[in-house]
């Protein structure tokens, strides 16, 4: 099982972290710790790998998550001027140049363990940004295309997961073509299975964000394009670190889905523009699926700047969970 990393932070130890990132400060310049919580909720309450998730979807089903994970980049801290300052992030097995990967796939909440090959959780995102006062937080959602690590440049989206470097090397966080990442996964199992148009039944509903329209091969050097880039922002003009957390609501994001029912393409919304399925939780993560949608700018944009319906703040627990691996 993958172990975290001790990610503790030092004033000097931050300072030295934004120095090999690559991170320019003036000369003295002093550094503060940065470490912004998340978590899942349904109907408010937080849940985790194989937890019950009750009056989920349209239908109000019963259900269990199977799994939920998803990279975040461009963390920055706001001030009261509106003013953004990026946070360097901390180095380890969960974040890398300038992204980080939340894992929820953990035992908490639910009867059921998760297995030895999945990945310990990882539900914080740690760094350090230059001292100062700070008032809001913003982040997107997404695996930009390259980035900066130590000092030069390297491909991120589009690169092996056989090569690349913790948290891009997890198979299934990886798309089948032009060897892109899965941004956001979220799966969950209806009681009852769902329902395929051919009548056959699948054990989960699934939602697999990623860009979607891709030409090019990696592989063989080529840059690779998509059409529908599918990343977003989340900012908030409001955020304390200590005492907040951000919420994946999951409530928010099948609430116009029923998940007893797939009515055609892949089992549930795989970013697919024709996916029936894809409508709707689209419109909760606040992206455009189709030129063709009500208000639309561009398909894979974001709706409005800065604003996806399904992440909220909730009030910070400090408290560990008992038995869960950290």
């Amino acid at each position: 099982m993958r172990k975290l990393r001790n990610v503790g932070f030092t004033a000097a130890a931050a300072g030295c972290l934004l120095a090999a990132s690559g991170t320019a400060l003036a000369v003295g310049g002093k550094t503060q710790p940065v470490s912004v919580s998340f978590a899942l909720t349904v109907d408010g309450k937080e849940v985790g790998c194989a937890a019950p998730l009750h009056n989920i979807g349209s239908s109000r089903l019963e259900a269990k998550l199977h799994d939920a994970r998803f990279y975040v980049h461009g963390v920055k801290l706001i001030d009261a001027e509106g003013a953004r300052t990026p946070v360097s992030l901390a180095q380890n097995d969960w974040q890398y140049a300038d992204l980080a990967l939340l894992d929820f796939k953990d035992a908490r909440g639910g009867n059921t363990p998760c297995t030895e090959t999945t990945p310990a959780k990882n539900t914080t995102v740690t760094g350090a940004a230059p001292a100062g006062a700070y008032v809001g937080l913003e982040f997107s959602v997404g695996v930009p295309v390259e980035g900066q690590a130590e000092g030069k440049t390297v491909q991120l989206n589009h690169s092996s997961t056989e090569t690349s470097a913790p948290p891009l090397d997890i198979a299934v966080m990886a798309w089948s073509w032009q060897a892109g990442r899965k941004f956001l996964l979220v799966e969950v199992d209806p009681a009852n299975f769902v329902t395929r148009a051919d009548g056959s039944k699948s054990r989960s509903w699934l939602v697999h964000l990623g860009s979607a329209g891709c030409k090019g091969n990696p592989a063989t050097g080529e840059i690779v394009s998509c059409l529908r880039e599918n990343r977003f922002t989340v900012t908030f003009d409001r955020f304390d670190p200590k005492t907040q957390r951000v919420e994946l609501d999951l409530t928010r994001l099948f609430e116009a889905t029923d998940l007893a029912v797939d009515k055609g393409g892949a089992v549930g919304c795989m970013s697919g523009p024709d996916d029936p399925e894809c409508s709707p939780v689209f419109a909760a993560l606040g992206l455009n699926l189709s030129e063709s949608a009500p208000g639309a700018r561009d398909a894979g944009k974001q709706t409005k700047a800065g604003v996806s319906p399904v992440f909220k703040i909730g009030a910070a627990e400090p408290a560990k969970v008992a038995g869960a691996e950290q």
